[in-house]
């Protein structure tokens, strides 16, 4: 019998904010160039892989709009998220698709997930949550114990150096100074954004080793005339992939995608 989940208060939940969300991220240019840059790491990983089914946690995944396409391949996923909604979406969606069969579904906060409940998982997807937690570091054990030897980490966070040289560049001195710390925090702004070289650390002292690194919106939110984000929008995605994984622009994308692979 699977133990109740624990409360874990320093979580964000997005229950109330699902719909607007999947709308405001995914619905846009900025939310294709996610899927894009992402969908190409995660294909070329596993073209490097024994061609079998795979276990695959998505942890916080919302509505799986990556695990969706995986478990369309034969793979066997278990999507967990703090929000109800999201996971009614998810479902709502894979049902759609004929791949209930391929799909667990978990509402519990992240840390509260075992081994002893779930076993381990050969790939682990952990996108956009990073930041949304206060205490990071105990999350990335979290999925440390979660990951099988040899297993493969695919990590995407809210890159601080983005935010900042955004900030800068934007001239928002106010928000510099106050050390990037809104007084009044937006919606879908991230609480906790994330030092590139803290996290790199954090993967280190687990025992983990990067394969891979790539750049998310390296182009996109720097943008001069932003009508062109939509106008020219299959330009805009092919030249983020062009340059995602380039210095310096890889370092300056509003997020990072990480792939680390876990020590036998």
């Amino acid at each position: 019998m699977r133990r109740k989940p624990k409360v874990v208060k320093s979580n964000t939940n997005f229950d109330g904010k699902s719909h607007t969300f999947a709308r405001n991220i995914y619905g846009t240019t900025k939310g294709r160039i996610r899927l894009a840059v992402l969908s190409r790491d995660i294909d070329e990983l596993l073209a490097g892989l024994p061609d079998r089914p795979l276990r695959i946690l998505d942890a916080g995944g919302g509505f799986g709009p990556l695990s969706q396409p995986l478990a369309a391949l034969g793979h066997q996923v278990v999507l967990c998220d703090l929000s109800g909604e999201m996971l009614a979406l998810a479902r709502e969606q894979v049902a759609e698709k004929g791949l209930l069969a391929q799909f667990e579904f978990i509402q519990a906060p992240i840390q509260s997930l075992s081994v002893e409940d779930l076993g381990q998982f050969d790939l682990i997807l952990c996108h956009a949550v990073l930041e949304w937690v206060e205490e990071q570091a105990r999350l990335l054990a979290c999925l440390q114990a979660l990951l099988a030897d040899g297993g493969h980490l695919s990590l995407m966070f809210y890159n601080r150096d983005g935010l900042l040289y955004h900030s800068l560049v934007m001239g928002h001195f106010d928000y510099v100074h106050a050390n990037l710390v809104k007084k009044r925090r937006q919606k879908l702004t991230p609480g906790w954004p994330c030092k590139p070289d803290e996290v790199y650390r954090w993967l280190d002292e687990l025992g983990f080793v990067i394969t891979g690194r790539s750049g998310v919106r390296v182009i996109h939110d720097y943008m001069v005339e932003k009508r062109i984000r939509v106008e020219q929008a299959d330009e805009v995605i092919a030249m983020e992939l062009a340059h995602a994984r380039q210095a310096p622009f890889m370092h300056l994308g509003r997020y990072i995608h990480v792939l680390a692979k876990k020590g036998d």
